[in-house]
Order: C-alpha cells, then structure tokens, then sequence
C-alpha cells in the first residue's frame, strides 16, 4: 500500500515534460528568446546553423525547446525534427513586413506534414519593441491563423529582450500540456480535499501583459 500510495504522490507533484519545437525565418529572435527563458538575459547571437536545444523549467514541467535554424536553404531540415513534437513555437519578426507572407507559407507547409498533425502552435509575434511592428491581430490575418479550423493555436505579442510576453506563452503551453493530460490528480483528488496544499502555484515574473489571441477545439 505504502508503494502504490507513494507512486501516486509522486505522480500527482513529479515533474511533466513537453517537447518543444520553435522554428521560423532567420533572424526572427529564436535563439535570443531560447536563452532567456534559459538563463533570464540576452545572450549574444549568430546566425544558426544546425540546431541549439535547451531544457527550460517552468511551472513544474521541463520544456525540451528544439531551436532549429530558420535560413532557407535550412528549412528542409525542418522535418526531421518533427517527431515526437507536442507544441510547435513559431516566432515571427513583427518588424519584418517584407516576408510576412513567406512565413505564412512555411507555417502552413509544416502544418500539413502528418508528424505535427497533434502539435498545438504557439506563435510569438516578436519584435514588438519596434515602432513599426505588426501587432499580434495583424500577424493572426497575415498568417491565416484563423483558417486553422482544427488545430489548438495562440499568438503571443513578444519582446524577447526584454522577455515580455515570453511567460504568457509557456503558460498557454503548460495548460495545453494540463488538458491533454490530467493525470491522477482528478481520479484520486478524494486524498486531497485541497490540492494547492501539496500544488502550490509557483510566482511568475512580473510583466507588463502583451495583448494575445487563441482558439481552442476539444
């Protein structure tokens, strides 16, 4: 009895796990949002070639953040990293009005490959520091979002320097990641009348909230 009883605890306060991929076109702030989820400062970047991956905790849940590089020639390598895939991080330069339809375009070819068919999408319309940057509504029509009719999806206006909007958008994930799984908590939740005794919430950084948009399909 001991063992089933500590196995269920354990179930109900262990640590979850997400894999995460976040890609879009170069020079969008991929690696500059990576590393401060990371570490919590701006790290100098270059252009990336290959793939950084970092595991980034939060919330009790271990986000495995799969930082592809985003030049074209690139992008084909995409694919093999699909796999496996629970929550797409698209990051957009809000700034970059030029190739707003091309990010479209590989947006839409990923999400019609069959490996990421039950991956949510995140998006961070990042950049939003510059005066000319595209607000998240604006990057919702210029990226077709709402035309997903049967994907869980959200958009999150972003500074990565400053990290604003950053965390809104591990907590949309971390509650996409809660829904899919609720695990013992609410079978055996008789054994805790009060589940914030043994759950407690854990602080997050204050910020200044960026506007964001979402749909959601049971």
């Amino acid at each position: 009895m001991g063992n089933i009883f500590g196995n269920l605890l354990k179930s109900l306060i262990g640590k979850k796990e997400m894999r995460i991929l976040m890609v879009g076109l170069d020079a969008a702030g991929k690696t500059t949002i990576l590393y401060k989820l990371k570490l919590g400062e701006i790290v100098t970047t270059i252009p990336t070639i290959g793939f950084n991956v970092e595991t980034v905790e939060y919330k009790n849940i271990s986000f495995t953040v799969w930082d592809v590089g985003g030049q074209d020639k690139i992008r084909p390598l995409w694919r093999h990293y699909f796999q496996n895939t629970q929550g797409l991080i698209f990051v957009v330069d809000s700034n970059d009005r030029e190739r707003v339809n091309e990010a479209r375009e590989e947006l839409m070819r990923m999400l019609a490959e069959d490996e990421l068919r039950d991956a949510v999408l995140l998006v961070f319309a990042n950049k939003q520091d510059l005066p000319n940057a595209m607000n998240a509504a604006e990057i919702t029509d210029k990226l077709g979002l709402h035309s997903l009719r049967h994907r869980n999806w959200y958009i999150q206006a972003t500074c990565a320097t400053s990290g604003d909007g950053l965390y809104e958008g591990l907590d949309w994930l971390a509650n996409q990641l809660k829904n899919k799984n609720p695990g013992h908590a609410e079978r055996w939740k008789f054994l805790f009348p009060d589940p914030e005794t043994i759950l407690p919430s854990l602080p997050t950084p204050s910020q200044q909230p960026f506007p964001a948009l979402s749909t959601h399909f049971p």
